[in-house]
């Protein structure tokens, strides 16, 4: 198990209010060695999220205080420079439902009743494209030597390494699934990626990532490079790629001697 890989137990925090589903998580999560903490309500969770930003989260949606979607919201809102992985376990599986834990940041839905084996491979799944051993919510000034993990197109640094992306030598934050989508579109810039490529490449085709989960996850990426926001076109009818602003010919580099292709 990826929880037993890492030379500091992996944090998870559970929350769900429901005490007998809890019990079997934790047994299962602290079986394949993650360390668990459970909150049975959307404000415990926030506030165990500020004392300690937990390496992946599992949210109900249905809590008994502030719904799961607004703790989403809460947490990608927050100053914390790194952020967890959000998989949202969930009775409420209408589609709406799904699109809209995709739209406040969620990065995998999980339908309830579920199997174990099946959350396990989705942790496992989330998990895995976040970088090991990343350090805890810290503001650090951008790394003035590069490294091999390190792609610069015009004013868009992504270092892969530490998980962290620069806009004009200002960091933004971005969430996993976002720095999935981001990291795809930069490996191959100019590139034309079409839907069923990003959704299969970056989602793995779950039947839960729609179209309109694309789309939302390029519209918060937007909102994020503010000004730079037409780096990210639409090709209508077709699907998305990454280009240099139109003032900016720099030819696009990385530290090694090109840039790393797919």
């Amino acid at each position: 198990m990826l929880g037993t890989a890492s030379p500091t137990p992996t944090r998870v925090l559970l929350v769900d209010d429901d005490p007998s589903l809890t019990s079997l998580q934790c047994y299962s999560l602290e079986a394949a060695g993650y360390q668990v903490q459970v909150a049975s309500n959307g404000e415990r969770a926030l506030s165990m999220f500020t004392e300690q930003v937990p390496d992946l989260v599992l949210l109900d949606l249905m809590l008994p205080d502030i719904s799961g979607f607004e703790v989403c919201r809460r947490i990608r809102a927050s100053a914390s420079v790194r952020q967890p992985a959000i998989i949202i376990v969930s009775a409420k599986t209408q589609e709406t439902d799904r699109v809209e834990g995709f739209e406040v940041g969620a990065d995998d839905f999980v339908a309830k009743p579920f199997s174990a084996n099946e959350l396990m491979l989705r942790i496992q799944a989330r998990l895995h494209t976040r970088p090991q051993g990343e350090a805890a919510a810290v503001v650090r000034p951008e790394p003035k030597q590069p490294t091999s993990e390190r792609l610069v197109l015009g004013p868009l640094t992504i270092d892969r390494t530490s998980h962290r992306v620069f806009l004009s030598g200002k960091e933004i934050r971005l969430s996993v699934q976002e720095m999935r989508l981001l990291n795809y579109l930069a490996s191959e810039p100019g590139k034309l990626h079409t839907r069923r490529n990003l959704l299969t490449s970056v989602w793995g085709y779950h039947p839960e990532a729609t179209s309109r989960t694309l789309d939302t996850h390029i519209k918060r990426l937007r909102d994020k490079f503010g000004s730079l926001s037409t780096m990210l076109q639409t090709v209508h009818g077709l699907g998305y790629r990454l280009t240099l602003p139109a003032h900016d010919t720099r030819t696009p580099s990385s530290s090694g001697p090109t840039a790393r292709r797919r």
